[in-house]
C-alpha cells in the first residue's frame, strides 16, 4: 500500500450543521473537497490510527465513489478496520446501531437526509461519535477550525474495494467488513416490540402501505413488514433505493409524499400508512383519512409506548426540540414524566438519552426515537404504531381523537419560505430580535402578546449553554409562534415559522388547522413586517 499525502486546501464554507455538512453534490465531487473535510475530521478527533469506524449511507448519487475514497483515506490514517453496509447502503439509525452493537470509535453517514439527490442535488456527510449519536457542538467545532486550517490529507494508492459482497478484505494493514444492512438492525427491533402481535394484525386482514420514497428504508421495510411481519407483497412501494429517489423528493411529508396521501384520502385507503426519507430517520403517520402530524405522533407515541415489550416499564422522561408543539409536554405533566426543551439537532438530545433522563424524543420535521439508538429512526417509529393499533385494536382516527379528548389537541402547523436570499432572511430576523424587548403587552391581529425572547439552552447534562436557538411568541391561550433559520438547505436560506394553537379537552377538535391558525399566522406575517422584509407571505411548503 502506497501513501501519499496530497496538498490541498483549505475550502471555504466547510462548517457541519446540525446534520452534518450538507452541499450540491458538484461541490462534494470537486478535487480534494470531500477529502479535506474527512482528513479534517479525522485531525479533529485525535487521528485514526487504531481506530474502528461504521461508513454507510442513503445510496444517492456520489455516495458510493465517496466510501472509495474515504476507504482509502481511512487505511491511510491508520484506522484499524471499517464496516461498511453492502453495496454502501446503511440507514442512518443501523449507523448508529452498528456503531454501538461493535462499540466502534464513530462513523460517518454519507446523506443529506430529505434533500433531493442526483450530480445537480445535494450530497452530505456526517460524523457520528462512539454513543452512536453525531457529533456535539465541541467536537463539530474542532472540525470547523480543522477544515479552515488543513494544507494537505493522507490517501492510499490502491484498487476500489467490493461492496457489492458480503464479507471480508483489506486495505493494507486495515481490515473492511462488508455487512447485511438490515440484520442487526432488525435484530435489534425484535428486542423492542412484539413482533408475534403484529403478525396477528396483518394476518387478521389488517392493510398497510409504506412509501420507502425509492430511498435507503426500502430493504428495511421489506425484510421486516413483508418479511418477519407477513404483511402482504406490495405493501412497501417505492422499495428500490435509487441515485436520484426516483426523480423525487424523499422527504416524507402531505406534500411529497403525496401520491401515499391521496390513497390515504380516497375511498379505497389502507387501514394504516407510512413513509420515511432518504435515510431512513424521519417518517410520516397517516391513517385512513387520518393525517398525524409529527408533534401529535411523538405525544401518541409517549401516551402509549408501555404497550410494547421494550418499553413496558414506562417512560424515564421525553424531549422534545423547542419547534416542536407542547403536546408531548402535556402527556408528560400527566403521567409524571421529566419533560425537557432543547434546540433543534438530534445531536442535544444525545447527552439526555446517555444520561438515562429520556427514553423518548422527537422533532417536528418527522424526527422520532428512543434510547435504543441515538438517531431519530423511522422505522422504529412506524413499528412502535404498529404495536400501538395491535394491542389497542382501533384505527388510527379513534386513537387520535381518544388521545385529544385525554390531553387537548396542540393545532399546528410549519411554514417553509424556500431559498430566501440570505441577507434578506438575516434582515427580517434582525429585525423582529430588536423588537421582543418590547412585543409584550400589546396586541397584534387580535391576539395579547404573553412572551417574546430568544431561546437560549443550558443541558442540564454538561451545563453547555447554545445561544440563538429560534425566536418564539406566545400569545394568550397558549398559542405560539416560532421563528428560525434552518441549516439544512443548500440554497439561499430557508426560513420556518412554526404556528401552534392550543384546544383544551373540552373544545372543538375537528376544526381545520389553517383556520384553527390564522390569527397566529397573521399576528406573525405583521410583527415581521415579513412582506416588505422578504416580498412574500405564502409559504413554499406547508406541513
Amino acid at each position: 500500500m502506497i501513501i501519499q499525502s496530497i496538498s490541498k486546501g483549505p475550502f471555504e464554507g466547510q462548517k457541519p450543521g446540525t446534520s452534518g455538512l450538507r452541499k450540491k453534490t458538484r461541490v462534494f465531487m470537486e478535487p480534494g473537497y470531500l477529502e479535506c473535510f474527512v482528513q479534517s475530521t479525522l485531525n479533529a478527533i485525535g487521528g485514526a490510527s487504531g481506530k474502528t469506524f461504521v461508513i454507510g449511507g442513503d445510496g444517492r448519487y456520489f455516495n458510493r465513489e465517496a466510501i472509495q475514497i474515504m476507504l482509502k483515506m481511512a487505511a491511510a490514517n491508520g484506522a484499524s478496520s471499517v464496516i461498511v453496509g453492502q453495496a454502501g447502503l446503511l440507514s442512518t439509525p443501523a449507523v448508529s446501531n452498528l456503531i454501538r452493537q461493535r462499540n466502534t470509535d464513530g462513523g460517518f453517514v454519507l446523506s443529506a437526509s430529505h434533500n433531493p439527490g442526483g450530480i445537480d442535488a445535494d450530497f452530505g456527510i456526517k460524523y457520528n461519535v462512539c454513543n452512536g449519536g453525531p457529533a456535539p457542538e465541541g467536537i463539530t467545532q474542532a472540525m470547523f477550525d480543522e477544515t479552515r486550517a488543513i494544507t494537505e490529507y493522507r490517501i492510499a494508492e490502491t484498487t476500489d474495494v467490493d461492496l457489492s459482497a458480503i464479507g471480508s478484505s483489506r486495505i493494507g494493514d486495515m481490515q473492511i467488513e462488508i455487512v447485511d444492512p438490515v440484520v442487526e438492525y432488525q435484530a435489534l427491533m425484535e428486542t423492542l416490540f412484539n413482533f408475534a402481535k403484529i403478525r396477528a394484525l396483518f394476518a387478521s386482514g389488517f392493510s398497510m402501505r409504506f412509501d420507502a420514497m425509492h430511498a435507503v428504508t426500502g430493504p428495511y421495510a421489506r425484510a421486516i413488514l413483508e418479511g418477519a411481519l407477513g404483511a402482504p407483497k406490495g405493501t412497501v412501494i417505492n422499495a428500490v433505493p435509487s441515485e436520484d429517489f426516483g426523480g423525487g423528493h424523499p422527504d416524507p411529508n402531505p406534500v411529497w409524499a403525496n401520491v401515499l396521501m391521496d390513497e390515504m384520502m380516497s375511498d379505497a385507503s389502507p387501514d394504516f400508512g407510512a413513509a420515511s426519507d432518504g435515510d431512513g430517520d424521519r417518517n410520516m403517520i397517516v391513517g385512513r383519512g387520518a393525517y398525524v402530524t409529527p408533534s401529535d405522533s411523538l405525544a401518541v407515541l409517549a401516551a402509549n409506548a408501555h404497550l410494547a415489550p421494550g418499553y413496558k416499564d414506562g417512560l424515564v422522561g421525553v424531549a422534545r426540540s423547542m419547534p416542536t408543539s407542547a403536546a408531548s409536554d402535556r402527556v408528560a405533566e400527566r403521567l409524571g414524566l421529566a419533560c425537557f426543551e432543547t434546540p433543534t439537532g438530534w445531536k442535544f438530545f444525545g447527552n439526555l438519552l446517555d444520561a438515562g433522563k429520556v427514553t423518548l424524543c422527537g422533532e417536528e420535521s418527522a424526527g422520532t426515537g428512543s434510547d435504543h439508538v441515538r438517531e431519530k429512526d423511522g422505522l422504529w417509529a412506524v413499528l412502535l404504531w404498529l404495536n400501538i393499533l395491535a394491542e389497542r385494536q382501533q384505527s388510527v382516527a379513534e386513537v387520535m381523537a381518544d388521545h385529544w379528548a385525554t390531553y387537548g389537541r396542540n393545532y399546528y402547523s410549519r411554514h417553509d419560505y424556500e431559498a430566501v436570499p440570505v441577507e434578506k432572511a438575516n434582515a427580517l430576523v434582525k429585525t423582529l430580535r430588536s423588537k421582543l424587548k418590547d412585543l409584550v403587552g400589546t396586541s397584534v391581529a387580535g391576539l395579547e402578546v404573553t412572551s417574546a425572547d430568544e431561546f437560549t439552552y443550558h443541558d442540564p447534562v454538561d451545563g453547555s449553554v447554545s445561544h440563538n436557538q429560534g425566536l418564539r411568541i406566545g400569545f394568550e391561550g397558549s398559542a405560539r409562534a416560532v421563528l428560525r433559520l434552518s441549516g439544512t438547505g443548500t440554497e439561499g436560506a430557508t426560513l420556518r415559522v412554526y404556528l401552534e394553537h392550543y384546544a383544551p379537552t373540552d373544545a372543538d377538535h375537528g376544526l381545520d388547522v389553517d383556520f384553527a391558525l390564522e390569527k397566529v399566522r397573521s399576528a406573525v406575517i405583521e410583527i415581521t413586517n415579513m412582506q416588505a422584509l422578504i416580498g412574500r407571505i405564502e409559504p413554499d411548503v406547508k406541513t
